[in-house]
């Protein structure tokens, strides 16, 4: 070797020179583990299913967590009210979509009760074929009175029932619901016999009860809070496992009456059936976050809501749990085969 020259290297043979094509494709595959990460959920459009009409608690909670989702994940989020079949439709909708993260969908705790009343065959079951996400918020009912009725108690109206038997009423939304059942399960409990009178909805039921051609009726506190701030409407008991933050010195059904075990009234969301572990952990972890945000606390709040944002695991015992005292609930109003 001559002096001050660069060294020469013999490429050995054993060093393979990759064309460039093939390196192309292996980052290519490098990558791929990292591009999954990145488009846990789809890019397009979602929509959020709604089983219920426009304006009620379901539909409230759905377009405040779209508008929110839809800012965090800068991709459209949009609202479907599939109604019919007492919720039926919406949830089988639901049931069916591709677990592709496009169709999450509102649920009541009730969901499946109804199903069963109103169809006789279950069309889905709440427990088995979704996905649990999160729970949104509890939906709590009372039982009120007109002002005008000498009860101011709980105690005092079970007494009344009894000395009146089949003479006292009350009002609430449709068989099958949350409102219905409450009055039911109160009569095998408390061993008495007030008769239910149905409605379309709650709004008609307060009005018969504020006008007097109702004594009483199970309604949501949501609706019937401005009726009690104003002296209207008496509450007597929250149909609840714990007391309403907006009235705190009313007591619970289960503290009045220790064998009553009430079902809680909550919305949730959920996904369909075999939604991929990643795709249902972001959406968790988007929805949990919005519903911890005050703007949203504030939103539930003023429409009656009580705020709940639970794990997974936790929403999904939740729904198993009170699956069974709803049905439990129906079948002891002779609503369903015992």
């Amino acid at each position: 070797m001559r002096r001050g020259a660069a060294p020469q290297f013999r490429r050995s043979r054993s060093v393979t020179r990759l064309c460039p094509p093939c390196a192309l494709l292996l980052c290519a595959f490098a990558l791929l583990p990292l591009a999954g990460e990145a488009q846990e959920l789809p890019s397009r459009a979602i929509r959020i299913i709604v089983p219920n009409p426009p304006g009620g608690a379901g539909d409230i909670s759905a377009r405040l967590i779209a508008a929110k989702l839809g800012e965090s994940l800068r991709q459209p989020v949009v609202v479907e009210n599939q109604v019919g079949a007492s919720g039926a439709i919406g949830m089988n909708m639901l049931k069916r979509a591709a677990p592709d993260g496009t169709t999450i969908g509102v649920a009541i705790s009730l969901a499946h009760t109804i199903d069963l009343i109103q169809n006789k065959k279950a069309s889905f079951d709440i427990v088995k074929d979704f996905t649990p996400i999160t729970a949104i918020a509890n939906n709590p009912a009372g039982l009120v009175v007109n002002s005008r009725i000498a009860t101011s108690s709980l105690t005092a109206f079970v007494d009344l029932a009894r000395k009146r038997p089949r003479e006292i009423a009350y009002a609430a939304a449709g068989i099958g619901t949350a409102h219905h059942l409450y009055g039911q399960v109160l009569n095998r409990t408390a061993g008495i016999e007030i008769l239910y009178v149905p409605y379309k909805g709650v709004t008609p039921a307060l009005n018969d009860v504020l006008g007097g051609h109702v004594p009483a009726a199970i309604v949501s506190l949501a609706a019937a809070l401005p009726h009690i701030q104003s002296g209207r409407l008496r509450l007597l008991t929250v149909f609840d496992t714990k007391r309403y933050a907006k009235l705190p010195d009313v007591p619970t059904i289960a503290e009045e009456m220790p064998g009553f075990v009430p079902g809680r009234a909550w919305i949730g969301l959920l996904g369909p059936p075999d939604l991929p572990a990643a795709m249902a952990a972001r959406l968790h972890d988007e929805v949990v976050r919005i519903l911890s945000s005050a703007e949203a606390q504030r939103v539930l709040l003023d429409n009656g809501l009580e705020p709940i944002a639970n794990t997974p695991s936790a929403f999904a015992a939740m729904i198993e749990e009170d699956a069974k005292i709803w049905d439990a609930a129906a079948a002891s109003a002779g609503l369903l085969a015992q």
